[in-house]
């Protein structure tokens, strides 16, 4: 037993240094420590719980990477980080009290549509564009409604920020995801204080995968910066479709349901 229960550690280790790889370049670590953790035998309520508490670190890890190169002003920011902070946390209590079944019915195709808008749009790159929303205005009301969404449900929050900052803040690719970061930590502390006022958080759990979390967006987040929209652009279309994927698949989707499939 004592064996199993160290491979157990080892593995949620391996799937948190490669989830904070993947998500400090296009966001959906989710997509592998989520289901890492249910394979294990940890219960749904604590595997919510617990990965927001090890989600932390990881987006910790790629925000100060990428802000040690000048890629997100902290300081600038911070307004912009409280309001996901602030939306995260009434997002989670709100899971407490009411079923998330119309998201998980919308989120594939919203997903492959976020997929279809990187893959297909061009001149996408990491030069700055034409931005349609003011900064207040955007704080205000895109980054609360999407930490909104992250307390509530939360696979595919990054690539939410991410297709916000670059189709509405007119960011290019490296800077929104540099910024995706930051907010998404904000969205996962807002959302980790409701889990922790519940219960719901496995500590022994969740700092061992905080550490696979750091270290793997450390690499990725370097990786990032050396290749930008190059590297960026592609792994966010596979990681919104792969995500897509894995929700379709899900004997209890309601869309599987619905068509008796």
């Amino acid at each position: 037993m004592a064996d199993l229960a160290l491979q157990a550690f080892v593995l949620l280790f391996i799937a948190a240094f490669v989830a904070g790889f993947v998500d400090s370049i296009a966001g959906g670590g989710g997509l592998i420590t989520l289901p890492a953790m249910l394979i294990a035998g940890i219960p749904p309520l604590q595997t919510l719980g617990t990965n927001k508490l090890q989600s932390q670190f990881g987006a910790l890890s790629a925000t100060l990477a990428y802000a040690r190169k000048g890629h997100v002003d902290l300081k600038a920011q911070r307004p912009m980080a409280a309001m996901a902070v602030l939306g995260g946390a009434v997002g989670a209590m709100i899971a407490t009290i009411v079923p998330g079944e119309a998201l998980r019915v919308l989120m594939p195709f919203l997903l492959v549509a976020i997929a279809l808008y990187f893959g297909f749009k061009p001149n996408l790159s990491d030069e700055d564009r034409h931005r349609r929303l003011s900064h207040t205005l955007f704080g205000a009301t895109v980054v609360p409604a999407i930490g909104l969404y992250d307390g509530i449900f939360g696979p595919g929050t990054g690539s939410f920020f991410m297709l916000a900052f670059v189709s509405l803040a007119g960011f290019g690719m490296l800077k929104a995801t540099a910024h995706t970061k930051l907010l998404n930590l904000g969205s996962n502390v807002g959302a980790f204080v409701v889990f922790l006022m519940t219960g719901a958080v496995l500590w022994k759990i969740g700092l061992l995968m905080g550490l696979g979390q750091f270290l793997g967006a450390q690499t990725g987040s370097r990786l990032a910066m050396r290749n930008g929209a190059k590297i960026i652009r592609p792994l966010l279309v596979v990681t919104c479709l792969a995500l897509a994927t894995k929700l379709l698949a899900d004997p209890a989707n309601p869309v599987r349901v619905w068509l008796g499939v």
